[in-house]
């Protein structure tokens, strides 16, 4: 069982830090603060420390670095053009995060099924801080994404997750879990699932920002904490679900 916060990062690079037009406030919204927080659900982590302004590794190569506006919620990124040696050095650090993610997962394909669990996290209060959220029916508390999944192998397993999470409460109410309600997933989970397919099976998950308020990053340490339970309490049901898998 392996746990991904790839977006959790607020770290730049200096030459990056000096060229975006971006304040940290305004970066912090679109990152996935306190993601990693929850990685500890995981008998392996993986966490990334810089931001996906300076790369973005749950988005195809050419598409990892943003350029305009256009790549990123219409936001005004830069001072200046990005030069081509600052976007190839930020590709390198893609290209290098994604060589040793697959040395450590090739070492778990050869003891048998494995699953990651990609985590994120989504905003919901897009229209201002105190504006009204977000209709409830499209956005789910926790969105899984299997667009990339091979459903005839990992049914069961999937199946158990949505429906073991939706058991569990959180704040006082049993948490709402959907699939493929807003998202199916980005690159990192189909990179994983393409790669080892039949082996491993790549879960993107996305935390609607309850847990926090996202237009001042503060986090309700009740509320996470609460998730991270559900989480472990989820996992470990899971690793029955994956010897099955393994003995039959």
């Amino acid at each position: 069982m392996v746990a991904t916060a790839i977006h959790a990062g607020h770290d730049l690079r200096p030459s990056i830090k000096t060229r975006t037009a971006l304040d940290d406030a305004t970066r912090l919204r679109e990152e996935d603060p306190f993601t990693d927080r929850l990685t500890a659900v995981g008998g392996s982590i993986v966490v990334v420390r810089c931001s996906r302004f300076e790369v973005d590794l749950n988005r195809p190569r050419e598409a990892s670095v943003y350029l305009t506006a256009e790549d990123a919620w219409g936001l005004d990124l830069w001072r200046a053009p990005v030069p081509e040696e600052a976007v190839a050095r930020s590709r390198q650090l893609y290209d290098d995060f994604y060589a040793e993610l697959g040395r450590r997962l090739d070492v778990l394909a050869t003891r048998g099924p494995f699953v990651v669990l990609d985590l994120h996290s989504y905003n919901h209060r897009r229209a201002g801080a105190h504006a009204p959220p977000a209709p409830a029916d499209a956005n789910p508390e926790v969105n899984v994404g299997t667009g990339s999944v091979d459903r005839d192998r990992w049914s069961g397993l999937v199946d158990r997750f949505i429906g073991d999470l939706g058991r569990q409460e959180v704040a006082g109410h049993l948490i709402d879990v959907r699939e493929n309600v807003r998202f199916q997933g980005g690159e990192l989970s189909r990179w994983v699932n393409q790669r080892y397919d039949g082996r491993g099976c790549a879960l993107a998950i996305e935390f609607k920002k309850q847990f926090m308020d996202e237009w001042t990053g503060t986090v309700d340490e009740h509320h996470l904490d609460g998730l991270r339970r559900a989480l472990t309490t989820v996992v470990a049901e899971m690793i029955d679900e994956l010897r099955c898998l393994a003995s039959g």
